[in-house]
């Protein structure tokens, strides 16, 4: 089953215009407007974790950022097929016991 805010974050940015992006903060007042701060620091985990996947890409002043110095005001958008193919070489090899033969 898939997790609630990925989900969230994902039809938002799909649902955007290339080039386009969001704020993490707009997810997290989807899910939880009462207390949406409370919800931002798993909204920004979770993009993360979709970054270093090539599903999205994070920026900071319109620039893809660095997964590992993610820090301040940062958007969300769809990844290019570069980005997408740079954040997948950057993930560690599959251990011999993740292998099925």
């Amino acid at each position: 089953m898939s997790d609630p805010i990925e989900t969230a974050i994902l039809n938002k940015i799909a649902a955007l215009e290339p080039g386009k992006s969001i704020e993490p903060a707009e997810v997290a007042k989807e899910l939880q407007p009462e207390q949406w701060q409370r919800m931002l620091p798993k909204v920004r985990a979770i993009a993360l974790s979709l970054m270093r996947q090539g599903k999205l890409t994070i920026t900071k002043k319109g620039k893809p950022v660095d997964p590992d110095h993610v820090r301040g005001v940062t958007r969300l958008r769809q990844a290019t097929e570069e980005e997408t193919a740079l954040a997948l070489s950057r993930r560690p090899p599959a251990a011999k016991d993740d292998i099925e033969d």
